[in-house]
């Protein structure tokens, strides 16, 4: 049962991404979400439905490495720190 439910929270999850990117640029919409994201896994230390499957579905990192390839290593750079301070910011509300 638990894999039925990450896989729902992965389907509102990518649902949301995309919806989202609907309303910014591409590439600042993918940083946007993927910082939120990691400051929410962080923040809500959440179970399998809403971290692997949600969050999961929700941030992109396959589109960040396709980013990499193409060249765009500040970008790359950028998302890296940024996530793990999100994260860090992120766990650091929780406590």
């Amino acid at each position: 049962m638990q894999c039925v439910l990450v896989g729902l929270g992965a389907g509102l999850g990518a649902i949301s991404r995309y919806q989202l990117s609907m309303l910014i640029d591409a590439p600042l919409a993918l940083l946007g979400i993927n910082l939120l994201g990691s400051f929410l896994m962080g923040w809500l230390r959440p179970n399998p439905l809403w971290g692997t499957g949600f969050l999961g579905g929700f941030t992109s990192f396959s589109a960040f490495a396709l980013l990499m390839f193409d060249g765009a290593y500040l970008y790359a750079a950028v998302t890296v720190i940024g996530c793990v301070t999100a994260w860090l910011l992120g766990d650091r509300f929780a406590a």
